[in-house]
């Protein structure tokens, strides 16, 4: 395929999943959504729709060709060294009291929506089976690493550190996208098949899954907070948009992993910084401002950065 091809392709599959979320943002702008459908949207969203539709790709998949014990620890493996490269980086570039939340905002991917979103245009059923099965490994460790590192420069008048991984290994326990993945892991191994009209009714409510998300993102995007530590937050955004992806992609080419598990891991690894980020930077003590500005400008970033290094590597034919 020519060029122009290969990019016109690459463009039919990052652009849908970026559109929705620009939608969301001129639907907020417009007053057609608001916060509190937003908060609803995105519970339900994480609740029921998003599970579901783990479950139901999961089902339905070949676990021989999908279920990879070593892409799931390379992922975890790469997803721990881009940490720790983050903390010695901050150590070394950032205010102390700006250390917790840069690394988390620099290695914590919107994986769940984003990720899963970009594998499912590109390869359908077993991306999002793919996708699956690594958020088990997204959700455990993005969790912990982000406990660890914010605890770590936490103000003194917040919890313990004890009291936050309590919360946090309860509240992984409690994971409706891991209680997904371990209810449907056992059935797709024994090749249990649902009923048409449950599996139907199930696509229909799953389906509204990665639009409602998406537009969620984009209603929750403010650009207002951008004055305040614009600096370190472009600092954050461009390591976790172009530095890891380069990288941990790298990593894994090195490793023997091509074809759609290299395509998979570079989009989890590429997702813009997740919303989460937010919420547990805010609830232990740590910069949301800055936090704000690193979701916000990740997921701006993405749209270009997302389409510029899936063109390149199918240019190289790795993918």
């Amino acid at each position: 395929m020519s060029l122009l091809t290969v990019f016109l392709s690459t463009l039919n599959i990052t652009l849908p999943v970026f559109a929705m979320v620009f939608i969301g943002v001129g639907l907020k702008r417009l007053g057609w959504i608001d916060q509190g459908f937003i908060n609803t949207a995105s519970r339900l969203v994480f609740r029921a729709t998003l599970p579901t539709l783990i479950f139901l790709s999961l089902i339905g998949a070949d676990l021989d060709s999908t279920l990879d014990p070593w892409l799931l620890l390379f992922f975890a493996l790469a997803t721990l060294a881009c940490f720790l490269i983050s903390w010695g980086w901050a150590a070394w570039r950032v205010p102390w009291h700006q250390r917790g939340v840069y690394v988390q905002g620099a290695f914590r991917g919107n994986c769940g929506i984003v990720g899963l979103a970009l594998a499912h245009g590109m390869y359908g059923e077993a991306g999002l089976s793919i996708g699956g099965l690594l958020l088990g490994v997204v959700i455990l460790t993005y969790n912990m690493l982000a406990v660890l590192v914010l605890s770590a420069y936490r103000p003194r008048d917040k919890r313990s550190s004890h009291a936050q991984w309590r919360s946090i290994v309860g509240h992984i326990g409690k994971n409706p996208l891991i209680l997904a993945v371990l209810a449907a892991t056992p059935l797709a191994i024994v090749e249990v098949e649902l009923p048409v009209w449950l599996a139907t009714s199930g696509d229909y409510f799953a389906s509204l899954t990665l639009p409602l998300a998406l537009i969620c993102i984009g209603g929750t995007l403010s650009t207002r907070a951008f004055k305040k530590s614009f600096h370190t937050a472009l600092g954050a955004s461009l390591w976790k948009m172009v530095g890891i992806p380069i990288l941990a992609t790298a990593m894994a080419w090195w490793a023997g992993f091509e074809g759609r598990e290299l395509g998979v891991m570079f989009l989890f690894f590429a997702s813009p910084t997740a919303a989460a980020a937010f919420v547990m930077a805010k609830a232990m003590g740590g910069d949301e401002t800055l936090t704000a500005n690193i979701i916000a400008l990740t997921t701006l970033m993405a749209s270009i950065t997302v389409t510029a290094g899936v063109f390149m590597l199918r240019i190289a034919g790795v993918i």
